[in-house]
């Protein structure tokens, strides 16, 4: 019996998605003209020039996923193009002020070499399940890249942080990268190890705690990676790293334990950082007494946090205007605070509006990873989300005195090349797990569906009507009936 349209089965709404990029284009091109208006710049070939450029690299990225990923998420990509084309056109406007002159064109090239790379990694990809064969060599990757800026006449310290290398006149912050490997380990190690996890151990009281043979090299890898990074006073890239562990190791466990036991590792690891590494107190003195005048006048004190406070309060309700406020005034106001700029001249409307963005992306980045089929993509997105969402919450909590601040940046909005690299390749692991988890499988009676098929990524020719019949072979090599074609029930 053949069904009209295959209710129930997922469609792949691409239509909605270029739709929706439209919006977002129109969003992100029009904010950066709005900003020349405002600033009275000549709107000439620049603007048309930048606008064309992202309009080309995002229906590049739209066609890719029609041609290798048509089931993905319509959702992910329009809003990180709204989010990138925002941060472009607020560094454009930064760009107004001696301060920043020169970062927009940076910006947009880094923009341009990362989603050429999530491109690439989408079609040269295919199946995110490959992941799990560098879970090791992921491990390995993830201790070089911690360590490479504390290499003599490699890294270079800034702002109290040494997490930069600089080769040939530029630098980059490996540690971004090391949040898409520690994330591609954890997710590997513990799809391989699960049931050795859940059932070896001893049991105290209500938990259960896992052997420690068992978990060792999970444990290796996270004191590593947090050692690394409390030598270079890095505490932003820990806290989220730790995140990112706790996170993953729950949803491979469904144990509530491991949560409680993370909060308790946390506060233990504050209350020593306080005790003996000075970039942590001073980070939880600026915290403490922010408007202090010794603290605000100090070395790397509390101006920057009190002037992005006033910045806030500038804005108000509905902001200032693009153009029309002074975030010039607050330092490192394109990368590390541009939250402020956004907040003042958008105002506290617009600033919502924003982190619903960012609200709606975690959540997409999590109906991903639950939807899907096979442990290590359900882990890896789900970790891949944490990391997002502890990004924003560190950045927004910092600037706004919930807790101390980092040195964490606004994903896809502050100007930075590693970060924004990072963050577009895993926009591309979601959406290859994405399109594994939604799009339909089609299989025969008897079929064995915990293999091959049971990710969703099979082969898309099995199955369906192509005209030649593809008998399925039982284990005692009879044979069976063929797989359902596409369109019968």
């Amino acid at each position: 019996m053949r069904s009209k349209d295959l209710e129930g089965h997922p469609k792949p709404r691409r239509t909605i998605e270029l739709l929706l990029l439209l919006i977002a284009l129109t969003i992100g091109i029009g904010a950066q003209v709005l900003v020349g208006l405002n600033l009275e710049d000549t709107i000439d070939q620049r603007y048309w020039a930048v606008g064309g450029l992202q309009v080309i690299l995002a229906v590049a990225f739209h066609i890719a996923l029609r041609l290798k990923a048509k089931y993905a998420d319509p959702f992910i990509l329009p809003i990180v193009v709204t989010l990138n084309g925002l941060g472009i056109a607020m560094i454009h406007r930064l760009d107004f002020t001696n301060r920043y002159d020169g970062v927009a064109e940076r910006q947009l090239m880094w923009t341009a070499i990362s989603m050429v790379a999530a491109i690439a990694l989408l079609v040269l990809l295919k199946d995110h399940r490959r992941l799990r064969q560098l879970t090791y060599i992921s491990l390995a990757l993830s201790v070089l890249l911690l360590f490479l800026p504390i290499v003599p006449g490699l890294g270079q310290d800034i702002q109290g942080a040494q997490v930069w290398i600089r080769i040939g006149g530029m630098s980059f912050q490996p540690g971004e990268l090391a949040k898409i490997t520690l994330g591609i380990f954890f997710a590997g190690f513990l799809a391989n190890n699960r049931d050795l996890i859940l059932l070896a151990g001893r049991k105290v009281g209500p938990l259960t705690f896992p052997r420690l043979q068992d978990l060792g090299p999970l444990f290796l890898a996270w004191l590593i990676a947090l050692g690394v990074l409390i030598v270079q006073n890095d505490l932003g890239n820990a806290l989220m790293f730790f995140g990112l562990f706790v996170a993953v190791i729950y949803v491979a466990t469904s144990r509530i334990s491991w949560v409680a036991i993370g909060v308790v590792f946390v506060a233990v690891g504050a209350v020593l950082a306080y005790q003996f590494v000075w970039h942590a107190r001073n980070r939880f003195d600026i915290w403490l007494n922010a408007f202090d005048r010794d603290i605000y006048d100090q070395l790397y004190g509390s101006h920057q946090l009190v002037q992005g406070l006033f910045g806030l309060a500038h804005g108000g309700l509905t902001g200032t205007g693009l153009g029309s406020g002074s975030p010039q005034i607050v330092a490192l106001a394109n990368s590390d605070m541009i939250i402020v700029a956004f907040g003042e001249e958008l105002g506290f409307l617009g600033l919502s509006a924003m982190l619903v963005l960012y609200l709606i992306l975690f959540s997409r980045y999590m109906r991903a990873g639950l939807g899907t089929r096979d442990h290590f993509g359900k882990l890896l997105a789900v970790g891949l989300a944490m990391v997002l969402v502890l990004q924003v919450f560190v950045v927004v909590g910092g600037i706004t005195r919930v807790i101390p601040m980092s040195g964490l940046v606004s994903p896809f909005l502050a100007a930075g090349g590693s970060a924004l690299l990072a963050n577009w390749l895993i926009v591309a692991i979601v959406l290859l797990i994405s399109h594994a988890a939604r799009r339909p499988i089609v299989v025969g009676p008897m079929l064995n569906t915990t293999g091959e098929g049971a990710s969703g990524t099979e082969d898309p020719l099995r199955g369906r009507n192509t005209g030649e019949q593809h008998p399925v072979t039982g284990s005692q090599g009879s044979q069976m009936a063929p797989a359902l074609k596409e369109g019968e029930s």
